[in-house]
């Protein structure tokens, strides 16, 4: 079957559900949200389908429907500018800046999550990486920064004349700001090397880039540096080189997915993000101060200053993450770790001595707190059109959560900052969706929303996940005649999994991610794949498409 209904569970009392009774939440046009990543309005008629699903395949090919296409913009080692740098490995999220509002030229960020013994560094020897080793890892993550357009017989391609054209890496200095910055909590830095280990992102009101740090350890070890340096979310502006690079404490220190921004009723800026591991919390900023459109990139100093939450699903509530909280729960000599929290009350004690140890320490702090612990929250987008809010959580098979789901908030009176929410699970990953694990979410302007997945290379094709295929890119319309049902958009070739859905304002095009096609390889003689199957490739290579096709 190509298209699949959705299981899904309504909430109850959220009061924008009563015309829900067919099953699935509705999208409304009455509270119509302005956020960073989707500044359309409701049903504008820039339609990004209609297309005929396909089916589950396991071919090493990108697969889409009838009538669409894809152009490679950049793969792993493309010159990227004229100064010789190279894109990066293991390409994740993107995020397209029109130059001009121009629809068909703009600079193109991408994220680069980590690197490959086998296609990047070679093995470690005896003594562990070399120095040319370390520099090729911190190198090819952090992203890359990209000017593309779209030429005269409608193919895109990549301007490696760019004045724009740059790397931003794991040998770029970052400023920290924030709480923890020169804290001991961080060993007294306000500038940090490199950011790696980045996985989505999101985008700010004030043109620049949030790109996430998620699981920096095996890269800490490797190169020798301090872990409390990663982790955070980290902020370019991708027009402007010499502006200064930051990471932002205030926004906490966990296994990042990515971030979403939006507004709260007063004008301050909220941020969701999810933390991508088992029994791990979902999170919002709320700034102090409001959004100022006529104030540029001052507004980055809003990310400095505000309180961060984690979420409380029992009990429908954000708790703020801050040191007097934390201190007067451990205040209680009678006091036990809960689930997921190691370590006696005195050690607790000792952790957490400053605002600055809570953002340190962010997901200890949240369950300390009693933040729920959740199957690993990745992609968090706010809906463009009611304000709800959808968190996918990708799996835990440690509870028997196999093929995940993803939740819709519904915070208090549509208000971005409310401290009290409702939820839904909105649909249910499994052989009824037609899908497992979600991963990264977009919605295009009729309210359809957009899924990628991300099964594991080494799960794809055996036992219960034989029925899926190779991962793949859904689109579910939450109204009309297809509500509620996973037609599949996109198939990814051998090992790969699809990251980081963009599309261009006009929806005419979106960019997609194919990350670590190949995955699976045993050597370079036992190649799984060899996408994107271009003439004198000897290995496959991560990349970056742009498909077009959409009709209007």
């Amino acid at each position: 079957m190509n298209r699949r209904t959705f299981l899904s569970y309504l909430g109850t009392g959220a009061a924008t559900l009563a015309a829900a009774s067919a099953g699935l939440g509705v999208l409304s046009s009455k509270a119509e949200a302005k956020t960073a990543d989707h500044l359309f309005g409701f049903k504008t008629n820039k339609v990004s389908g209609y297309f005929n699903p396909i089916s589950h395949s396991t071919e090493d090919q990108l697969l889409l429907p009838p009538g669409f296409k894809y152009d490679v913009i950049a793969a792993f080692g493309d010159k990227i500018n004229e100064r010789g740098d190279t894109f990066g490995f293991n390409n994740d999220y993107t995020a397209f800046f029109p130059i001009d509002g121009s629809n068909e030229r703009g600079l193109l960020w991408v994220n680069h999550e980590y690197v490959s013994e086998l296609f990047v560094t070679g093995p470690k020897g005896a003594g562990g990486w070399t120095a040319a080793q370390t520099e090729q890892m911190l190198y090819n993550q952090g992203g890359s920064i990209l000017e593309v357009y779209r030429d005269q017989n409608g193919v895109w391609k990549m301007d490696t004349k760019s004045k724009y054209a740059r790397r931003i890496n794991g040998l770029t200095m970052f400023k920290l700001t924030g709480p923890a910055a020169g804290s001991q909590a961080v060993n007294g830095a306000t500038t940090v090397r490199g950011t790696f280990a980045n996985c989505s992102g999101g985008v700010t009101l004030w043109n620049t880039v949030l790109t996430c740090e998620e699981n920096y350890e095996d890269t800490c070890s490797e190169a020798g540096l301090n872990e409390t340096h990663y982790g955070w979310v980290a902020e370019i502006a991708p027009f402007e080189e010499k502006w200064e690079v930051r990471k932002h404490t205030a926004l906490g220190r966990f296994h990042h997915e990515n971030t979403c921004m939006g507004l709260s009723k007063d004008g301050r800026v909220v941020v969701y993000m999810g933390d991508d591991k088992k029994d791990a919390c979902v999170y919002k900023y709320i700034s102090n101060g409001k959004y100022d459109s006529a104030a540029g990139y001052n507004n980055s100093k809003l990310l400095e200053d505000g309180t961060l939450y984690a979420a409380n699903f029992k009990a429908g509530k954000w708790v703020a993450l801050t040191l007097e909280a934390v201190q007067k729960v451990l205040s209680n000599a009678k006091w036990s770790a809960p689930f997921g929290v190691k370590g006696t009350r005195e050690e607790m004690l000792a952790i957490f001595q400053t605002q600055g140890d809570v953002l340190v320490h962010a997901d200890e702090a949240a369950l300390l707190l009693g933040a729920t612990p959740t199957d690993r929250p990745e992609d968090v987008e706010i809906s463009p059109f009611d304000n709800t809010v959808f968190i996918a959580h990708t799996n835990n098979d440690t509870h028997g959560n196999i093929h995940g789901h993803v939740t819709r908030f519904f915070e208090k009176d549509g208000d971005l900052a409310a401290t009290e929410f409702d939820f839904e699970i909105f649909a249910a990953g499994g052989r009824q969706s037609g899908f497992s694990a979600p991963d990264n979410l977009t919605f295009d302007s009729n309210g359809n929303l957009w899924i990628v997945t991300d099964m594991s290379g080494s799960s794809m094709n055996k036992g219960v996940f034989t029925s899926f295929g190779h991962n793949g890119l859904y689109v579910v319309p939450t109204s009309g005649k297809a509500k509620g049902e996973a037609l599949q958009f996109a198939s990814a070739p051998k090992d790969a999994e699809l990251t980081g859905p963009t599309f261009t304002p006009d929806e005419r095009t979106l960019f997609l991610a194919v990350q670590h096609p190949g995955e699976q390889s045993k050597s370079m003689g036992e190649l799984t794949s060899m996408w994107p199957h271009r003439a004198g490739d000897k290995m496959p290579r991560p990349a970056v498409v742009a498909i077009t096709g959409f009709k209007f």
